[in-house]
């Protein structure tokens, strides 16, 4: 089977993505590239983790072209493909419906500096306006707002991460979602303190060596 390997990663991170309760039912989707080939692994539209099988996962190439499945690829495609073509560094997209980034979407906020962990995205996570789903206008919205982040609030809609495969993607998706908690959580008792940038830069800097670090990691846990 053509990228077994990256179809069962697909599949394990979906898995992953419900049981971390980053997601539910059938929301939210990932996908993986080959940038030797040129190649998408991405998790199918309307298919439930819990079922999905590494043949069920759709191959495209960069331009959206089924390559290899039978099943419709998720309705975002446009915008991993975008994000694909955007940042050469990024190997995989991790998309998410996780409630705490998703009520901060939903109040328009982006998420500052609250605890250093916002460090897996950057220096904050950045807000992107609101665009229908599956829409090209949505795809082109976050391949302009993604910049040099590792994830991103879609206003109203969910968050999304990504990396230089798909543990970082996931990684950085999960360490959101918990900042996400923490600023909801500080915002209802007071004011929380943000972290100033210099401080910020310093956290960054030390990512990069945090941890039992992969080649070609971006950040580690």
């Amino acid at each position: 089977m053509e990228l077994e390997n990256e179809r069962k990663t697909v599949v394990r991170f979906g898995l992953k993505m419900v049981a971390s309760g980053l997601t539910t039912g059938t929301g939210g989707n990932l996908s993986v590239v080959d940038r030797n080939t040129g190649t998408v692994a991405i998790s199918p539209s309307g298919i439930e983790y819990g079922v999905l099988q590494p043949r069920d996962v759709v191959l495209t190439d960069m331009q959206g072209r089924v390559i290899d499945g039978e099943a419709k690829p998720s309705s975002e495609l446009g915008f991993h493909l975008s994000l694909y073509h955007r940042r050469k560094d990024v190997q995989a997209v991790v998309h998410t419906h996780s409630p705490y980034a998703v009520t901060m979407a939903c109040l328009g906020w982006e998420i500052p500096a609250v605890h250093y962990l916002v460090g897996f995205a950057g220096k904050k996570v950045p807000l992107a306006p609101y665009a229908t789903f599956g829409t090209p206008e949505l795809a082109e919205i976050v391949a302009e707002y993604i910049g040099n982040y590792n994830a991103m609030l879609l206003a109203n809609h969910g968050l999304v991460a990504v990396g230089s495969s798909m543990d970082t993607a996931f990684a950085a998706a999960e360490e959101i979602e918990f900042v996400a908690r923490i600023y909801y959580q500080t915002k209802s008792i007071g004011h929380p303190v943000i972290l100033p940038d210099e401080e910020m830069e310093i956290v960054l800097e030390k990512f990069k060596t945090y941890g039992q670090k992969k080649m070609g990691d971006s950040c580690c846990r």
